[in-house]
């Protein structure tokens, strides 16, 4: 393809509406209208073979007819033309063609047929594509909106969406807000030319866009696209909503991993690896990015609450702990400076509750803003209340009051720079019927919420974005040098020449190791009794695990395969004969290699999984949890992208919804996190210099006090091409 920057096609001079219309129903009609209406000042080229003006322009009837080149064609004739079209457009050095017809690819195999043959012909002249199946683009700041969208607002939100109704959604809950504008929107229909990853890198780069917001419901190319959001997130924010958490995941899958590695759930981990803010609710995507729009940098987590009533400053209290954001610990001289300009009954700790020291005197408020902002341990502050609407709750006379305060509390933000939220029981009230003071304070750039609990999602927003620019980005190594990883070659090749793709457990621990995994017991496997019992003596006469090694047998417990705490050479002998017996009834014509035999994992530590498995969308994948045997009902997981960095591996270890448990509960000391951060760097050295696997499986992992330990270690790869 062409390698014109996006920026052209999207601040095109010049453009053709290909089936221009009369009809007023029709987007060949309304494009036009749209353009005029917005004070397009480019060149706009209608073509219709059976009119010759349209609106007051001159039509052309044939795209060979206009004089010249143009630089964009909006395309609203059938599929079937598109080809022509296209090249038509070619020999008109169009830079880009925005196809909204449907029936292409996602219309069978005659309209994938037909979206091939148009995309050759966009390669021949270096033409990009944008669609087909689209709802079409506009660029506020460019004046031009070929969508059809009416009383577009301009601001710095970039948009970008795979539905058209969601975007005409997004669009209008910004109008009724009434300070939300945006700059460009991109319909990105089937994505036949110009990739999702693409248009990221278009809004990263884009002067008029500082925060972009997505609707996705799946990616071509998932690398990319995560690639693309790494770039963009260093420097702007993403807001996305990801769609399809309900899907059921990888229902062949034979490892605990694959099992629990639904598309959602990857999707989330993933995308948060990425630097994404993600959107748990639709109405939650536009507050998110106004915020980000508006906000200086949230440097910690700690923050301050400045409240008018005890309730409204409790619930505050509440869901900025349950968010992960931090009380900030008032210095004693704050509190001091609080104490003399608020009644005796006010309370001067974080929370700081007002009581009732601004029904006179809203601008009270604004001496108090100033205080917390001015204390060292205040990154960020929350008003929350009725602030905004005393002239409405008490007396008109208290609005020019608060005006004054709004100005003074807006010029904090700009001297301190740290981020000041407003929510206020008045926010709910519409655009046109907000107080002065509350209008007073957004124009100011500070963002007005009529729901607490809203405002709080988006100071941890401010804080997970904040934390995405300061991370590390370069994947690093494991503690433990990588040594022979290479020799895992040859067991691959071993694999592919007895027609399996299960690695052997003995297999997969040398593997594991040579990665640079730490592995802190010796096994051996044993293909006897009198090896197994060997075995025994060889490991120090201690109590001992033995279990199956088969090709055929992956769910060892199930079949029998496993005997535990074996302290003699007679129970040794006896286990082997009976993992055996067990192994062969469970899979009838089982493959059997031998019994491994390991000591006994040392009492205590806490169970964990780390698996990895290949996404159809986002390629290999680690997963991190509580393990065991009810990993699969618990589902407390969450997964990144390999590679990983050390960064990505200790944010897993914090975000599972029981992390507390590795921090240690009922008198256990925590785990050592740096053990299991040194393991799945391993498994993702390993993983990624092998794409041959397709699931890894360790479960469960041991992690003590003081290392880890693999219990059980699982290997599976692709199929041979």
């Amino acid at each position: 393809m062409s390698n014109r920057p996006l920026h052209d096609v999207f601040y095109f001079r010049s453009i053709a509406i290909v089936g221009a219309s009369k009809d007023i129903t029709k987007r060949g009609f309304r494009s036009i209208q749209k353009l005029q209406e917005d004070g397009f000042t480019g060149k706009i080229y209608p073509v219709n073979p059976k009119e010759t003006e349209i609106l007051g322009l001159q039509c052309y009837k044939s795209i060979d007819d206009i004089p010249g080149e143009f630089d964009l064609a909006l395309v609203c004739t059938p599929a079937k033309t598109l080809p022509s079209v296209i090249e038509q457009c070619g020999r008109k050095k169009a830079k880009g063609v925005v196809v909204l017809a449907g029936g292409f690819a996602e219309a069978g195999p005659d309209g994938a047929a037909l979206q091939a043959e148009m995309v050759a012909m966009a390669k021949k002249h270096g033409v990009r594509i944008v669609g087909p199946n689209t709802s079409g683009i506009f660029n506020t700041h460019n004046h031009c909106n070929v969508v059809g969208f009416s009383d577009l607002r301009a601001g710095n939100i970039g948009l970008l969406s795979q539905s058209g109704n969601m975007a005409l959604s997004l669009v209008t809950e910004g109008q009724a807000n009434g300070d939300i504008g945006f700059s460009t929107y991109v319909g990105i229909g089937n994505e036949s030319d110009i990739r999702f990853d693409e248009y990221i890198d278009y809004f990263a780069d884009d002067e008029n866009t500082s925060v972009l917001v997505g609707y996705v419901e799946g990616v071509k190319n998932g690398t990319a696209f995560v690639n693309a959001l790494r770039r963009m997130t260093r420097k702007k924010a993403v807001v996305l909503y990801k769609s399809g958490r309900t899907s059921a995941g990888v229902s062949s899958a034979k490892s605990h991993t694959g099992a629990l590695a639904g598309n959602y759930a990857v999707s989330q981990g993933v995308l948060r690896q990425a630097g994404v803010v993600l959107a748990a609710k639709s109405d939650e995507i536009l507050p998110l990015a106004e915020a980000l729009s508006l906000l200086p940098p949230l440097k910690t987590r700690r923050v301050a609450i400045l409240a008018d009533g005890g309730g409204h400053g409790t619930i505050a209290a509440d869901a900025l702990t349950e968010r992960g954001m931090v009380l900030a610990k008032l210095a004693d001289t704050t509190r001091q400076r609080l104490s003399t300009i608020l009644p005796a009954a006010a309370n001067t700790s974080n929370p700081v509750d007002v009581a009732g020291g601004t029904d006179n005197n809203p601008a009270v408020f604004a001496d108090c803003a100033r205080i917390l902002l001015e204390d060292p341990s205040v990154d960020g502050l929350l008003i929350t209340g009725l602030y905004g609407g005393y002239g409405v709750r008490f007396s008109p006379s208290l609005t020019p009051i608060e005006m004054k305060a709004s100005a003074d509390i807006a010029e904090m933000r700009n001297q301190y720079g740290k981020p000041v939220l407003v929510h206020s029981l008045y926010g709910c009230l519409g655009a046109g019927a907000r107080p002065e003071p509350l209008v007073a304070v957004r124009k100011a750039g500070i963002p007005v919420y009529a729901s607490l609990e809203m405002a709080v999602r988006c100071l941890q927003a401010a804080a997970e974005f904040q934390e995405v620019r300061n991370r590390p980005d370069v994947p690093g190594a494991p503690s433990g040098a990588v040594k022979r990883i290479q020799s895992f070659a040859d067991t691959i090749a071993r694999c592919r020449a007895q027609n399996r793709t299960v690695v052997l457990e003995h297999e997969a621990r040398a593997a594991l190791a040579d990665a640079g995994v730490p592995m802190s017991a010796q096994t051996i496997l044993a293909k006897t009794a009198d090896e197994a019992v060997q075995a025994f003596h060889t490991l120090g006469a201690v109590p001992v695990a033995m279990k199956i090694v088969s090709k055929d047998v992956i769910h060892k417990s199930d079949a029998g395969g496993v005997k535990l705490n074996l302290a003699s050479p007679r129970e040794v002998e006896a286990a082997y004969a009976q993992i055996i017996t067990n192994s062969k009834k469970a899979v009838q014509g089982a493959d059997i290699t031998g019994v491994l035999v390991t000591p006994m994992a040392p009492k205590g530590g806490v169970e964990v999984i780390i698996g990895v498995v290949r996404d159809p969308t986002y390629g290999q994948v680690m997963m991190f949890g509580l393990g065991g045997v009810l990993v699969e009902v618990l589902k407390d997981v969450v997964f990144r992208a390999l590679p990983l960095t050390r960064n990505d591996a200790a944010e897993m270890l914090e975000e599972i919804h029981s992390s507390k448990v590795l921090d240690g509960v009922r008198g256990n000391p925590p785990v050592d996190k740096a053990a299991l951060v040194d393991v799945m760097m391993g498994v993702s050295s390993l993983c990624a210099a092998f794409p041959e696997i397709q699931e890894l499986d360790l479960n469960p992992v041991m992690a003590y006090a003081t290392g880890a330990g693999i219990l059980d270690a699982r290997i599976l790869l692709a199929p041979a091409a």
